[in-house]
C-alpha cells in the first residue's frame, strides 16, 4: 500500500473517532442501558461495562476516592422529572453518575454536572447515601438496575462482591 494509501485510511479512522466517540470503548467495555418508568418519571443510565477480569476492585479504592462508576465514557443518569433521595433533591436532566467510597463499607452516589475524568467537588449537584453490602457470588461486569417498588425506584449497582443501592421517588 502507497504512503498515500495508508495517509488516507489513518485520517478517515481518526475522522470517524472525532466525529463519534463512541466508536471507541474504554478497554474493550462494552455499554450498559437501563431504563424504566417509576411513578410516572422516564429514566435512563447509559454506563462503560468494565470486565473484573481477575482483579480485586474493592481493594483498588481507598477511602475518600471517587469511582467514575463503569468505563469509557461517564455514567449518565437523564430524568425527565427532579428525583427525591430521602430527603436530598436531584434536579431533572442528564447527569454524571459517580460512586464515592465515604470510608470503609461506606459508600455515596455523587451527581455531578462535568466529566467523571477529573472529579471536581465545586461540579457536585447532590451525593446521597449507598446501602453496601457483600456477597459471596461475584458479578463479572459492572451491571446497573433500575426497578419500581412500591412507588419507589430502587437503583443497584453491582461489581466483583460489591453491591450499592439506593431508592428514590419522582419529586
Amino acid at each position: 500500500m502507497t504512503k498515500i494509501g495508508l495517509a488516507l485510511i489513518a485520517i478517515v479512522t481518526a475522522a470517524l473517532i472525532v466525529l463519534n466517540p463512541d466508536l471507541t470503548l474504554a478497554q474493550g467495555s462494552e455499554r450498559g442501558t437501563v431504563q424504566a418508568t417509576i411513578s410516572g418519571a422516564q429514566i435512563s443510565i447509559d454506563y462503560g461495562r468494565p470486565a473484573l477480569r481477575g482483579r480485586d476492585m474493592l481493594s483498588q479504592i481507598q477511602p475518600g476516592q471517587v469511582w467514575r462508576l463503569g468505563a469509557g465514557a461517564p455514567t449518565t443518569l437523564e430524568s425527565d422529572k427532579p428525583l427525591n433521595f430521602g430527603g436530598i433533591a436531584v434536579p431533572k436532566g442528564k447527569h454524571i453518575l459517580l460512586a464515592r467510597l465515604a470510608e470503609p463499607g461506606k459508600w455515596t452516589l455523587v451527581f455531578s454536572s462535568k466529566s467523571a475524568f477529573q472529579y471536581e467537588p465545586s461540579a457536585k449537584i447532590a451525593e446521597v447515601p449507598l446501602d453496601f453490602h457483600e456477597t459471596s457470588d461475584s458479578t463479572e461486569l459492572v451491571t446497573i438496575t433500575l426497578t419500581e417498588k412500591d412507588g419507589m425506584g430502587v437503583l443497584k449497582i453491582a461489581w466483583g462482591k460489591m453491591r450499592l443501592s439506593t431508592s428514590f421517588k419522582p419529586a
